[in-house]
């Protein structure tokens, strides 16, 4: 255990000097800044809750930014160390290939979960002191929004590292982590919807289609912050959601634990029967 805290520190520092962190915080803080802005400028005159409109808000941003973020992070994490030749250096330590990989992924996980903590943070503390009204019942959708949000660059991350395994050249990962970004956040919620309206709804039943969802950690996320909670659900254009429809809180946490634990143990699995 020593040893994966000494690599993912070595990470952090890395993440630290290089401006990765800083400039992910500076972007997500940015972005969540004008959005709460944006969110909470009618509320004095509808009573819209702020706090559930800037939730809405950022789950569309996190889908689209959080995952790129994770995907830059980590498609060369593995591969970039075996071209430049210091993945020999760092293995001829007393070191395992598992502990590479949970180091790295420990270091990646808490440079994005801190961009992530502080980014939205600053604009959950901007919505306290700048509401008109009470925020206290809409504060578990954001810190859930929080959480989640460090979970889908979790999941990514895993991804990455697990494309990063299996590819000779730090080109072809980064080809590969693209088109994987463009599939999971944009390309499959387009092919399902179009194979919806071209079978006009009927070509999947309602009890299918939740468990379709579970196939994108994207949807997963979305699905989270957009239904687990009735001020968020009203205002995200979810509340007319079937029971028959709805999945449990447990079951889509369940899920993102998985899309970050398959791909990381993948990578485990192929790194270590890797030769360099």
């Amino acid at each position: 255990m020593s040893a994966v805290l000494i690599i993912a520190g070595k990470e952090i520092r890395d993440g630290v000097r290089n401006r990765w962190a800083v400039t992910a915080t500076v972007v997500l803080a940015g972005l969540a800044l004008a959005l709460a802005f944006l969110g909470s400028a009618p509320t004095g005159h509808v009573g819209v809750p702020p706090l559930a409109v800037t939730v809405v808000s950022l789950t569309s941003l996190t889908v689209l930014l959080v995952p790129l973020i994770a995907i830059i992070l980590s498609y060369d994490a593995l591969v970039g160390e075996i071209e430049r030749g210091t993945m020999l250096l760092l293995l001829a330590y007393p070191v395992r290939h598992w502990e590479v990989v949970a180091g790295k992924f420990l270091g990646h996980t808490a440079l994005l979960g801190c961009a992530t903590v502080i980014g939205y943070g600053a604009a959950g503390v901007v919505i306290a002191a700048t509401a008109k009204g009470s925020t206290a019942g809409q504060w578990p959708a954001f810190s859930v929004l929080i959480a989640t949000s460090v979970g889908l660059g979790a999941a990514f991350l895993a991804l990455g590292y697990l494309i990063s395994s299996t590819v000779r050249e730090r080109a072809t990962a980064a080809g590969i982590a693209v088109g994987v970004w463009l599939l999971l956040v944009l390309l499959f919620d387009m092919g399902l919807l179009g194979f919806l309206a071209a079978t006009q709804g009927r070509g999947i039943s309602a009890s299918l289609f939740r468990w379709i969802l579970m196939l994108d950690p994207a949807d997963i996320f979305r699905l989270i912050n957009l239904a687990s909670f009735t001020d968020v659900r009203k205002y995200s254009g979810m509340a007319g959601l079937s029971a028959q429809a709805q999945v449990p809180p447990g079951t889509l946490a369940a899920a993102l634990l998985a899309w970050i634990a398959a791909p990381l143990g993948l990578t485990i699995a192929i790194f270590g029967r890797r030769q360099l």
